[in-house]
């Protein structure tokens, strides 16, 4: 029985992670939060997400509420990862991670704090799908030259990174299949696709939990191949998958779902 303790407890992704993992038999051991939050100090069934007498901690007590955990699993702020994951990995805790928006100084920061001291996931995208795309993106490259490809992802008004991690994943491996050198966002005015650009749009709308559509065009066809997510809870089922995974890893560094998938 995987034992887990959640940072980011109360919030959109953590709430239901947490519920996932009550159904699906996780043993749940801590719950972690930001300082101010309105749920710090009461238990997740009073905070109304799951049934358990877990108390919802701060980062203050971190040590704490990760003591009895095999896994910690996490989706916070870009800023509470950085301080947060070098503390759980110095306690020998493994570690599965999902938070988006990490500069290369943050995500630096924490190769370094973490990769030579637990087995640990790392993914912008937990969604099997999604990652099934990842590998795709080999095959597609094999299309010739004159074949453009473009990504549009569309996420939730509440979502504060764009481009997506996802959408960025997905764009560095077209670039690095294709050869693309450049990134560009939107077009306004007299602005023609350039030789060696890739486009990456954003949209932000609604209650949508995620769409990615990788679009590859040639000469006289066009290629499409999307991605949409039902609801967080398939973020949830990867990251629970990846955390049943990692607890079988011995040897520390740091993984991603294209590890766990093979």
């Amino acid at each position: 029985m995987v034992k887990i303790c959640v940072a980011g407890a109360a919030g959109r992704m953590g709430r239901i992670l947490l519920r996932e993992a009550a159904a699906r038999g996780f043993t749940i051991v801590g719950a972690v939060e930001a300082k101010g939050h309105p749920d710090i100090g009461k238990t997740l069934s009073e905070a109304g997400i799951c049934p358990s007498d877990v108390e919802i901690v701060d980062s203050s007590r971190l040590e704490e509420a990760v003591r009895d955990a095999d896994v910690y699993i996490s989706f916070a702020t870009p800023e509470a990862e950085v301080s947060n994951l070098p503390r759980v990995a110095a306690l020998g805790k493994r570690i599965v991670m999902g938070t988006t928006g990490l500069s290369e100084e943050q995500m630096r920061k924490l190769r370094s704090g973490v990769a030579e001291k637990v087995p640990a996931v790392f993914s912008p995208n937990y969604a099997i799908g999604v990652n099934i795309v990842f590998q795709l993106v080999q095959t597609l490259a094999r299309l010739p030259s004159d074949y453009d490809f473009s990504i549009v992802e569309v996420h939730h008004t509440g979502k504060k990174d764009a481009p997506s991690g996802t959408a960025k994943k997905l764009g560095a491996l077209v670039s690095e299949a294709r050869g693309y050198s450049t990134v560009v966002h939107g077009r306004e005015g007299i602005n023609p696709r350039k030789p060696g650009e890739l486009e990456i749009l954003s949209a932000r709308t609604g209650g949508v939990p995620g769409v990615h559509d990788l679009i590859i065009a040639g000469p006289h066809e066009m290629i499409r191949v999307e991605h949409t997510a039902f609801s967080r809870s398939v973020f949830a089922q990867g990251a629970l998958y990846a955390a049943e995974w990692i607890c079988r890893k011995t040897e520390p560094g740091i993984y991603g779902m294209d590890d766990v998938l093979s």
